[in-house]
């Protein structure tokens, strides 16, 4: 036999994922909009969903395409990409 070498091998313990801003306040409104769906009427609870999603989709919606690009853009940056 010849000569050998052991190597070790070592794992770093994994990195915690960090979460956004924007993904904390998403992940707060589905669950407080789970929580009115059971204490309020089920459609009031429906009504505050659906204006949690239509209200910043309808703001994009109405910008530019320049606008879109831009924010893209921006949000592209932030990510590291």
């Amino acid at each position: 036999m010849g000569w050998q070498t052991s190597r070790r091998v070592t794992s770093s313990p994994p990195k915690e994922a960090s979460l956004s801003g924007r993904m904390k306040f998403g992940i707060a409104g589905v669950i407080v909009g789970l929580i009115l769906l059971f204490v309020l009427p089920w459609w009031v609870g429906l009504v505050l969903i659906a204006a949690a999603i239509g209200i910043p989709l309808g703001g994009y919606l109405m910008l530019d395409p320049s606008q879109r690009r831009r924010i893209k853009r921006i949000r592209r940056r932030q990510i590291g990409s």
